[in-house]
């Protein structure tokens, strides 16, 4: 690794701010290279000096980290700190009520759907709901180990629920509350989750969403089955919908709700067309089983390889993987990326606008943030609702100065301008960064000169929900950017580009990601299934965990990630990377979005099927097409199977709106063939 130097003007190098580097916690490239070196090199002293900032009711016994990555030698396993006792929510809550005496600190800025639906949370008054909702819990039958699905929208109630299964011990698995009854059904049965969290319904911008009547249909779908292990359903009084005598959720038209633990503020003039049933046998509401509950409920002592979450994310077979985290690893691997990948500090406000339905919501929206003791906003709407000046106009009004948007959302934003970015004052940002997919360079150059004006680094993450956290990152002040590169490995990762027969490359190189040694907050498993969890991640190179992604390493030591291996496309014996063919479309000014998937060829072998997004009033021509030819984040197994008539879809709940996918299919164009 050398510090880039400008090389051409096509390759643009941005320097760290000098304001950035003189409280930075990493100042500079030298001091990011030696902590560097001591966590490959020393990691159990790395990792036991990171260790002594959280609690631990035993000490580890024995190595630090111990694993195996080779398939063919014995059983993969990662394991950290075995032998010690720690809680995770009494080190994200309590550490900091009672150690580090930040119980009046602000741990969320809540801000609704609607921009006067908002809320202020103090790490104390967290303290004490989560520790209701864990009584609640247990008095409702939930113990160590078991299994509770949350099933929620970006609401207090859903930070409060997951922090309160990490309490007792049991395991959360939260699904998008965007996701169908039948992916939901699909995800209890999987983890055999005995209690269900809901609320009645949730607006998203405009749109009303039954959550109520979709966990029902999700219910009914385990019991047809025959494989319905949940034993209540808890549900949150959140908006529209309100219980009858008969035990009903009747038809409302409603314009203002108090909702009691919430004070929620309601607008909705719409009339909920089908009423919701209600099964007092399973049943139960929020308010009637949390409100009256203990504010105090002593944490359940956990060894650090206990099962912490699961978290399903779909698979190239389209079945959902449940990856199983585990705790010590986990709080200690988040905590730290959070801190030195966003710098950050204790007057800072951060904003991640993913949902904690995703991993980039569990890792730097609840466990990563409140590690620190961060203040963070919750942010239930969507970008451009009411307005398309929202997230400038929440930056605006809490002075967030760290903050962590995906690709997809500046791309979106970016259509619009920079007019209404210049209707808020977004003086106080510091650093920006970006999640979920490679960046392209156009929308990076937008970013970093409209929204941080020049001034902010983008730090430009590449993780995985398997990773846990960041694995490929610049560090703010230390590390100089390249638009549209993920630059370096975090600490204690060890990135290797390996060829198709699994030789190691070395400098300028192009293949395979893999990584050669773990670190603490790297998955444990798939959840229940071991063969799975080596057959996609170890099986193809023994001795490595593979990402399933393509990445180039450039002179500098510098990583592009390059797309998905299965995303490669051999066109008359030429290799191309899916990302770089999407990139070069996305740079057309008529085009939003762009997903490039391969189908068969009866001379190439294979050939480009590219889907594109047009901004908005452009047409769709041939003469566009043409030029297209010379030169959202989407799932593209579903595409790829699209593309070559495959009406067998498998598993479609990562799609926001699966129904896409019926137009898809139905203007689907034959001319490639």
């Amino acid at each position: 690794m050398v510090v880039p130097g400008q090389q051409n003007q096509e390759e643009k190098v941005f320097y760290p701010p000098e304001d950035l580097r003189v409280d930075a916690h990493v100042p500079d490239f030298n001091s990011y290279l030696e902590l560097y070196k001591k966590s490959i090199e020393e990691p159990e002293a790395f990792w036991r000096e990171v260790a002594q900032e959280f609690y631990w009711k035993e000490l580890p016994n024995g190595q630090l980290l111990q694993y195996n990555f080779d398939v063919t030698k014995e059983k993969v396993y990662v394991k950290f700190m075995e032998g010690a006792k720690t809680n995770i929510c009494y080190n994200v809550l309590d550490h900091n009520v009672l150690t580090r005496n930040l119980g009046e600190k602000v741990a969320y800025h809540w801000e609704g759907n609607s921009p006067d639906l908002r809320l202020t949370i103090t790490y104390s008054q967290l303290l004490k709901q989560v520790c209701r909702c864990a009584n609640a819990l247990k008095k409702l039958g939930v113990k160590k180990g078991d299994r509770v699905a949350i099933y929620l929208p970006m609401i207090p109630e859903l930070v409060y629920s997951m922090l309160a299964c990490a309490r007792i011990g049991a395991v959360h698995s939260i699904v998008f509350a965007g996701f169908s009854s039948e992916s939901l059904a699909e995800r209890i049965m999987d983890a055999q989750c005995s209690i269900l969290l809901t609320a009645d319904g949730v607006y998203r911008g405009e749109k009303l969403i039954n959550l109520k009547q979709i966990a029902d249909e999700a219910l009914e779908h385990c019991r047809e089955k025959g494989l319905l292990t949940v034993q209540k359903c808890m549900v949150v009084k959140h908006h529209a919908f309100r219980i009858n005598g008969n035990d009903t959720c009747n038809k409302l038209q409603v314009s203002l709700i108090l909702i009691p633990l919430l004070l929620v503020k309601c607008f909705f003039n719409d009339t909920v067309e089908q009423p919701t049933l209600w099964n007092a046998e399973c049943d139960v509401w929020w308010d009637e089983a949390v409100d009256n509950a203990s504010e105090e409920c002593d944490p359940e002592w956990m060894d650090a390889e206990d099962p912490l979450f699961v978290l399903y994310t779909s698979g190239s077979t389209g079945k959902p993987k449940g990856v199983l985290h585990t705790i010590a690893g986990y709080l200690l691997y988040t905590s730290l990326t959070f801190k030195y990948v966003f710098d950050h500090h204790q007057d800072d406000v951060y904003w991640c606008t993913a949902d904690i339905g995703w991993i980039t919501g569990h890792s730097y929206i609840t466990y990563g943030p409140l590690a620190n003791g961060a203040t963070s906003v919750l942010f239930e709407g969507i970008p451009v609702y009411p307005h398309v000046g929202r997230f400038w106009e929440i930056i605006e009004k809490y002075r967030v100065s760290k903050f962590y948007t995906a690709p997809t959302a500046i791309r979106l934003l970016m259509k619009y301008g920079i007019e209404p970015l210049q209707k808020y004052d977004l003086s106080s940002l510091r650093v920006l960064g970006t999640v979920g997919e490679p960046i392209n360079p156009e929308a990076w150059m937008w970013y970093h000169d409209a929204v941080g004006q020049g001034r902010c680094p983008v730090v430009d993450t590449f993780w995985q929900t398997e990773t846990g956290g960041h694995v490929l990152t610049p560090l703010p002040a230390a590390t100089p950017l390249k638009p549209g590169s993920a630059t370096l490995p975090f600490f204690g990762v060890l990135p290797i580009i390996l060829n198709e027969h699994g030789e190691e490359l070395e400098g300028e190189a192009e293949g395979y990601l893999v990584f050669k040694k773990p670190w603490p907050g790297i998955m444990r498993g798939v959840y229940g299934n071991q063969e799975c969890f080596e057959n996609t991640y170890f099986k193809k190179f023994p001795g490595f965990y593979v990402t399933g992604d393509g990445c180039r390493r450039d002179k500098d030591g510098y990583y592009w990630i390059t797309g998905r291996i299965d995303d490669m496309l051999n066109v008359s014996g030429h290799l191309l990377s899916t990302a770089e063919v999407e990139a070069a479309l996305t740079e057309h000014s008529a085009v939003a979005e762009a997903a490039v998937v391969s189908r068969p060829h009866i001379v190439k072998g294979e050939c480009l099927y590219c889907f594109v997004t047009l901004k908005d009033f452009r047409e769709f021509n041939h003469s566009l097409m043409d030029e297209l030819k010379r030169k959202g984040k989407i799932m593209r197994r579903v595409l790829r199977q699209i593309a070559r008539n495959e009406k067998d879809l498998g598993d479609l709940s990562t799609l926001a709106d699966p129904k896409v996918v019926e137009v898809l299919l139905s203007q689907r164009c034959e001319a490639a063939a």
